[in-house]
């Protein structure tokens, strides 16, 4: 039984009709009513400019606003950037696409590869490399900041004794590993590392000063502070070997610098031989070198990441001249809201309504149920709060929107509670895609 995180993605034109205060409407509902997020920062640019409509905090202790230069991290958007790198090295010279990942790693070390084919620089690019999410000997020592001690020779390692479970290029499987070591292979093809190579090629030249990995005294100060789900402060996240997959921090104003240069051709060949580089992912899914592309009349590009503490959204429709980035120091995606404003015909995401139950009522729920041998769910209540963990997983909140139903706000999941009159819970039955699965109480 697994519960898995869930992440949404799209886009297309945006309405002109949609004014700031809509936006900051949107804004103050995530945070004031729901309170999924602690601060939003969404920045929008098209034909009358570019505009930035925050809500919300810096920090739960920190009632300093937010603006268009406040730091974030944001997380898997770095992949993006990544596969601009390597458009870039190709038009160079540099590079080719096709040329195999192996001949960028240091001499001795092995690359998997499996019918025949091997790896390509144009595969890692566009996740169908074959290798998996995430590499098999990532175990970190502070779970919190799950990258920060994988090292190039942990890469290497994991790579030399990898099995592909199918053939490069066959089909699209998203990875943070291959993605990862595209950056790493490109930072040793340009003899710097991915942070240099980043800053040389993309940022300087668009004026994307606030752009890093390693933070400006001045950027900390500008850092937002990241939220895990129960909303209390989260470790920002550290990349080594991996920092081609989501090291990159950043603000609105800078990624807007990004999007405005994309749509009014200042990127040129690197944009257009990024975007022509598609391969299916999915139904009306291309991607490109590192670009995701919803295609269709109404056609979007956009990348989206998360960390332990953040979440982000970049994405822009070529057709309306529209790009919108959303910005959160949450673990909770606002991706619904960035594709809301891109397409308004899609609905932002809709939210139980949460009660406050008396802790009486919450401890006839307390206790142990057991989905099947070996897999128990755990019931415990602190100070007017209810939480739960399955076998395996991390504790999780659940809040109550009636006596005995109760909902998860890291999934879209639901629990129900069975009982005899006002006694002890005797059953849990979970409601997760579309499966209702009774847990019975144990003794």
């Amino acid at each position: 039984m697994k519960i898995a995180i869930l992440s949404m993605v799209g886009g297309a034109l945006l309405s002109a009709q949609i004014s700031t205060d809509t936006v900051r409407n949107i804004l103050r509902s995530r945070i004031d009513e729901h309170k999924r997020n602690v601060g939003l920062v969404v920045g929008i640019v098209d034909e009358s400019g570019k505009r930035v409509i925050v809500h919300g905090k810096r920090a739960a202790a920190d009632a300093r606003p937010l603006d268009g230069d406040t730091v974030f991290e944001i997380g898997s958007v770095t992949k993006a950037f990544t596969g601009l790198l390597l458009a870039d090295m190709a038009i160079r010279g540099e590079v080719s696409l096709d040329d195999p990942a192996q001949k960028y790693l240091p001499e001795g070390t092995a690359m998997p590869q499996r019918g025949g084919r091997a790896i390509t620089l144009r595969d890692l690019a566009t996740h169908h490399s074959g290798l998996p999410r995430l590499p098999g000997n990532l175990k970190p020592a502070d779970p919190a900041n799950p990258y920060a001690d994988y090292t190039p020779a942990l890469l290497y390692e994991f790579l030399a004794g990898h099995a592909l479970g199918r053939d490069p290029g066959a089909g699209y499987e998203y990875s943070n590993l291959g993605a990862g070591l595209l950056g790493h292979l490109l930072a040793r093809r340009a003899g710097k590392n991915y942070e240099e190579l980043l800053r040389e090629r993309i940022c300087d030249p668009l004026g994307m000063r606030d752009t890093r990995i390693a933070l400006t005294p001045a950027m900390q100060a500008r850092l937002a502070q990241g939220h895990g789900p129960d909303l209390q402060p989260a470790k920002n996240w550290d990349l080594d070997a991996l920092a081609g997959a989501g090291a990159v921090r950043s603000t609105a104003n800078d990624m807007l610098r990004l999007l405005d240069a994309a749509m009014a051709g200042k990127l040129g060949e690197k944009l257009e031989r990024a975007l022509a580089a598609r391969k299916p992912a999915g139904p009306s899914l291309t991607v490109g070198l590192g670009w995701h592309v919803f295609e269709g009349d109404r056609e979007i590009v956009w990348h989206n990441g998360g960390t332990g503490g953040y979440r982000s959204f970049a994405g822009f429709a070529p057709k309306s001249g529209r790009g919108v980035v959303v910005l959160t120091n949450t673990f909770f995606s606002a991706d619904d809201i960035g594709l809301h404003l891109l397409d308004p015909s899609r609905k932002l995401q809709e939210f139980r309504k949460e009660i406050v139950l008396p802790q009486t009522v919450l401890d006839r729920y307390t206790g142990r149920y057991s989905f099947a041998p070996g897999i128990v769910l755990g019931v415990t209540s602190e100070s007017g709060r209810l939480f739960v963990q399955l076998t395996g997983q991390p504790r999780f909140e659940v809040f109550a929107e009636s006596e005995k139903k109760f909902f998860l706000k890291v999934v879209e999941a639901q629990l129900t509670f069975a009982s005899e009159g006002d006694g002890k819970a005797t059953a849990v039955t979970l409601h997760q895609n579309g499966r209702d699965q009774l847990a019975k109480r144990m003794e």
